[in-house]
């Protein structure tokens, strides 16, 4: 495999990374310019996308009076994931990454633009859906993938850091800005209004950042991109000490939603109302930003690779305490600490990236970040489910016990390497 530079890039306009091997911070990555064009697409493209799924769920809802229909204009984003990640992962390795970032983003224009025309029938609205969710996992990778290529070093998981931080504070701002917008508008015109912060997006990637080549160039294929896709997730999963890793990506997130699929039940036995749900829903993702932002600005980046599992278990030792059923406010505190652990992401980033061979790169991120949204989807379900048959509060503490368990059994997975190399540490942590 490959090594990856481990400088980071410093100066504001250099598409390549720089040879200073100063520590990563948060400015410094933010001075990488082709850097601030994706941070800044991902900002108004998130925006578009909640603003296009709060107007489709409102107007289904008005137009068939049907709860289950209009539930399922935010659930038919996420079900094409398995579709997009077996099937065309091998279109971010196949192109270069520019192209397939304008080319994603241009389809979700188009398609935005589409579900604006008055009348459209619902069945085709659900379509145009799943079209969103099928290019989306695409379009994650290409974007993770390319990081490396901007960030090199500690600079990537940094990177990572600022589009998840990005991703959260903007999700809850454009469901306020969806709201504001249906007041002054028609559904039509909202839409349109996402379908053009897509387009601007297209604008700032196509302009903003390099066209680099392809990992594995085209006249280097062989097959279908299906074929390839299905054989890269073979690959990758076959890539020595990289399957661990994906494990410690999906599990533990799958098992941590549940106090968030549970926040009503639970709120509901100790008789708390609609505030009482949304502080709690609210809680775990203010420590997960909280987390970042202390994790990024005060450890070094070997810190934050060797803490990948102590800092997990945060995720799950205070669910423990809901054994004991606190009230709203305890209960609040304790999934904000819960929310501290998501941070082992940032050392987990580094060493999926480390673990991955650079031709599988855009493959391999493709699908640890579909993966992701598939676990997670059914750690929501199953923790519904299994609240059918036991209390809320008990089912959180038999969560957080198999969360430790899930860790436990990663960590032991987690073997060096044959080769005896280890997680290559950033330069600022080797001199130090």
């Amino acid at each position: 495999m490959s090594q990856h530079s481990s400088r980071v890039p410093q100066q504001s306009d250099s598409a390549a990374p720089s040879t200073s091997t100063a520590p990563a911070t948060y400015r410094t990555v933010l001075a990488v310019r082709e850097f601030r064009m994706i941070f800044l697409a991902q900002v108004i493209a998130t925006l578009g996308n909640v603003v296009a799924q709060i107007t489709l769920s409102i107007t289904v809802y008005q137009r068939t009076q049907s709860p289950l229909l209009s539930s399922l204009t935010f659930a038919l984003g996420f079900a094409p994931y398995v579709f997009g990640a077996t099937l065309l992962s091998a279109v971010a390795d196949r192109h270069p990454a520019q192209d397939v970032m304008v080319a994603c983003q241009a389809v979700s224009c188009v398609v935005v633009g589409t579900m604006a025309l008055p009348g459209i029938p619902i069945p085709v609205l659900l379509v145009l859906l799943l079209v969103l969710g099928t290019v989306a996992p695409v379009f994650q990778g290409a974007r993770a993938a390319s990081l490396p290529d901007l960030l090199s070093g500690s600079g990537y998981a940094l990177g990572r850091s600022l589009l998840r931080l990005v991703s959260q504070s903007t999700q809850i701002i454009g469901f306020a800005v969806g709201g504001l917008l249906l007041l002054v508008m028609t559904s039509s015109q909202a839409l349109l209004a996402a379908a053009a912060g897509f387009g601007l997006a297209v604008l700032l990637l196509r302009f903003g950042t390099r066209r680099r080549p392809a990992r594995q160039p085209e006249n280097g294929a062989h097959g279908s991109v299906a074929r390839a896709s299905l054989s890269g997730v073979r690959q990758v999963l076959a890539v020595p000490g990289l399957r661990p890793l994906l494990l410690l990506t999906w599990l533990p997130p799958a098992f941590a939603v549940a106090p968030e699929a549970l926040a009503s039940p639970y709120a509901d036995e100790f008789g708390g109302g609609p505030a009482a749900v949304g502080l709690l829903l609210c809680a775990a993702p203010a420590g997960s930003v909280v987390g970042e932002l202390l994790a990024g600005t005060l450890l070094t980046a070997g810190t934050r690779v060797r803490m990948v599992l102590p800092t997990a278990t945060l995720m799950f030792l205070p669910l423990l305490g809901f054994a004991f059923r606190p009230g709203l406010w305890t209960s609040g505190a304790l999934l904000a600490v819960c929310g501290l652990g998501f941070t082992y992401a940032m050392g987990l980033d580094q060493r999926v990236l480390d673990a991955t061979p650079e031709e599988l790169r855009g493959r391999a991120l493709t699908i640890t970040l579909a993966g992701l949204m598939i676990t997670q989807g059914l750690g929501f379900a199953a923790a519904g489910a299994v609240a059918e048959f036991l209390p809320p509060h008990i089912v959180i503490v038999i969560v957080g016990s198999l969360g430790l368990l899930t860790l436990a059994w990663c960590g032991a997975s987690m073997r060096p390497r044959e080769d005896g190399q280890a997680t290559r540490l950033p330069a600022e942590d080797q001199a130090a």
